[in-house]
């Protein structure tokens, strides 16, 4: 049997090497447009390689996937978490977990795991084409694939194609053209941009625990929050900007946004703390003295915005003076004005709908012996390991059901 893979990434190795050993007869050739493979694998988490997050519920692993949650639960079961960590130690790669649940290899190095995905692919046989762009697919009628491949003087006939092109937009227009539906692509996983002047040269601050809400929408997160040189980024960022992708995107990303820097302590509660330090500790320096875990110089910051000078005590704050502060602290307003990508991230939502895709095989509801995985689908997750665990499960378990699926036909 003749295998296609278009896309050397993660999914793409991780189905061809799964392909190859489960059998040996067959012949897997993956077919990348670059002149490297495994590209956004070296560069990922700063060059260490996010390989999967430490979480072996599958039910609680579908919550971080704002896109695919439900349809990756089945998969999950199939092939998890653990089953990465096992796969990678099998062949001489161990992972560890940090504290917030991330995993990564021993070495701390992402060419650990490029090395070891380009010998088992080597090991199994696989052929790797780089500097190779698909021009053409065309399905046969009698079953099977003709690919023209650019460069190649003659198309070539393979048994099963399978696409883990990540986000590529002529891969796309390739399958609507083949009668596939895409969701249009917005990105995901993006920092905020604003101009305001309460974040001024505070870049590189962060506090510990924030609330975001965007008014208008259900969308709100929960996490640290980082200020930077061009506005806010850290996880509630990023998770927020994960869930209202779609939403964010048709706002042009202009939208308002409400930060309580106290956790979730309502506005009224905090008012009703700084009544009590009026009383208690009212020869301090409000400026001088942080709560909430908040940053000095953030502190500082936003007691200015709410019109306290540097030297005023909490006994000398009138009933308006405690409200402003309790408001700049628990609801401060921000306006957003624009995105910018998330490090080297690069996650996109959009893809293929999901409703013509099996989640048991990963093939084409459309096109028999078409198989997809990665990002070309419409899944994607937050950052911390989840993306990179959605192509190593659609991966194995497309490698597997292209093999499987010719045996239960003969």
């Amino acid at each position: 049997m003749q295998i296609a893979i278009i896309g050397g990434g993660a999914a793409g190795f991780f189905a061809a090497i799964t392909c190859a050993e489960t059998d040996p007869e067959c012949t897997v050739t993956i077919f990348e447009r670059g002149k490297s493979v495994l590209e956004k694998v070296r560069i990922s988490g700063g060059g260490r390689c996010n390989v999967t997050h430490a979480c072996f519920d599958a039910r609680a692993l579908t919550q971080f996937y704002p896109r695919g949650q439900r349809e990756l639960l089945g998969p999950f079961m199939q092939f998890g978490p653990a089953d990465t960590v096992s796969w990678f130690e099998q062949r001489g790669v161990a992972l560890k977990a940090e504290p917030d649940g991330r995993m990564f290899p021993v070495t701390d190095n992402s060419q650990t795991i490029v090395d070891c995905l380009q010998k088992a692919a080597q090991q199994a046989g696989v052929e790797v084409r780089t500097s190779s762009r698909i021009e053409k697919i065309r399905p046969l009628s009698g079953g099977g694939w003709e690919l023209h491949v650019g460069g190649d003087e003659r198309p070539r006939i393979f048994d099963k194609l399978m696409l883990t092109t990540g986000s590529n937009p002529a891969v796309w227009e390739l399958l609507r053209q083949l009668g596939h539906t895409i969701v249009e692509p917005v990105p995901s996983l993006f920092t905020f941009n604003t101009k305001d002047t309460r974040l001024r040269d505070l870049s590189g601050v962060s506090v510990p625990d924030a609330v975001l809400r965007i008014p208008g929408t259900s969308l709100t997160a929960r996490g640290p929050l980082l200020v930077t040189h061009w506005g806010l980024s850290g996880p509630a960022v990023l998770r927020i900007s994960a869930w209202g992708a779609r939403d964010l995107h048709e706002m042009k990303y202009h939208f308002p946004l409400e930060i309580n820097f106290a956790g979730a302590k309502p506005v009224a509660a905090i008012l009703e703390e700084f009544t009590q330090l009026k009383i208690t500790q009212g020869k301090k320096t409000v400026a001088a003295h942080p709560l909430f875990g908040i940053p000095l110089r953030f502190w500082q910051q936003l007691v200015l915005a709410a019109g306290i000078v540097a030297d005023r005590r909490w006994a000398d704050l009138d009933k308006k003076s405690l409200q402003m502060l309790a408001a700049q602290i628990g609801a401060a307003n921000f306006q957003i004005s624009g995105k910018s990508t998330f490090k080297e991230e690069f996650v996109t939502a959009g893809g293929v709908l999901l409703k013509e895709v099996h989640f048991k095989t990963f093939e084409s509801r459309i096109l028999p012996g078409l198989y997809f995985a990665g990002e070309v689908l419409d899944i994607d997750a937050i950052t911390g390991g989840f993306n990179f665990q959605a192509a190593w499960t659609g991966g194995w378990i497309a490698g597997k059901s292209l093999i499987e699926s010719e045996r239960v036909r003969e």
